[in-house]
């Protein structure tokens, strides 16, 4: 393992692996041993890569995509941010419009989890907490243009969605424009000036959706208008028939409204 040399406003190292199966694994290694808070671990290549739901796996190319993983400390779980995840996803877009100015406006937060570009995917988020230690793991596509057969009407990267020139040697730079907004939301910024801003560039804002409720595959399935992100980060959608919105915690964004539940597409 080795450290690269970039900036980190968390003032931790920032280390490097050619392969590993998992970042989330290394950090959770990192964290036993006692590096300290803002501590980053990103590798050429994962082998297994993880999402939000076990099942659903990352496959990437080497060297041309952004895994990582950054370590936070915080004195208790009580301490640790509220939505934290979603912050997370607001700092990986800003960052994205920044270094790439040609996504500028295109670039959305879907609840609670991933990042969008128009409507295809361009990266994930992954956050696991062991009392005060959080890991928060991110995968970016950033220069693979070419994805599985089952992923190739959702999935894109920022190459792709830019209209190419984008390279894998691109990945680092990113990388130190993402801890620096992420500095920004967590230790720099106003603890309630993220909601705003997110909601800003929410995934579906004001449009009818269709949204499974609880556990995967639960089977409840809720109708109506998204209306926005609850201050604990929880989804806001007012269900058809009623007039004030509810907020979900837990649950999926299945498929844009249309009117009937025979017409499904994933989005995932």
């Amino acid at each position: 393992m080795k450290r690269l040399d970039i900036h980190n406003p968390f003032n931790a190292p920032v280390y490097h692996e050619e392969t590993a199966g998992s970042t989330m694994d290394i950090s959770r290694d990192l964290a036993a041993h006692g590096e300290p808070h803002g501590t980053v671990i990103t590798v050429d290549f994962q082998e297994a890569g993880r999402g939000r739901i076990r099942e659903r796996s990352w496959n990437m190319e080497r060297g041309t995509n952004l895994p990582f993983t950054i370590l936070l400390r915080y004195p208790c779980i009580e301490d640790i941010p509220a939505a934290l995840t979603l912050r997370t996803g607001l700092a990986i877009a800003i960052a994205i419009e920044e270094c790439i100015p040609a996504l500028s406006g295109r670039v959305l937060v879907k609840w609670p989890n991933d990042i969008m570009i128009t409507a295809h995917k361009a990266a994930g988020i992954l956050t696991e907490a062991d009392g005060g230690i959080v890991h928060i793991g991110a995968g970016i596509n950033v220069a693979q243009t070419d994805f599985p057969a089952a992923l190739k009407d959702k999935a894109t990267s920022l190459s792709r969605a830019s209209g190419g020139g984008i390279t894998g040697e691109m990945r680092f730079a990113l990388l130190e424009t993402i801890l620096a907004r992420l500095h920004d939301e967590l230790e720099t910024n106003a603890p309630d000036s993220w909601r705003p801003r997110l909601e800003a560039r929410l995934y579906k804002k004001g449009e009818q959706v269709c949204f499974a409720e609880g556990a995967a595959n639960s089977g409840k399935v809720i109708e109506g208008r998204l209306a926005g992100i609850s201050p604990d980060g929880g989804l806001l959608i007012t269900p058809e028939g009623e007039t004030h919105a509810r907020s979900f915690i837990t649950g999926e964004l299945l498929f844009a409204y249309d009117g009937s539940k025979a017409q499904i597409s994933l989005k995932n």
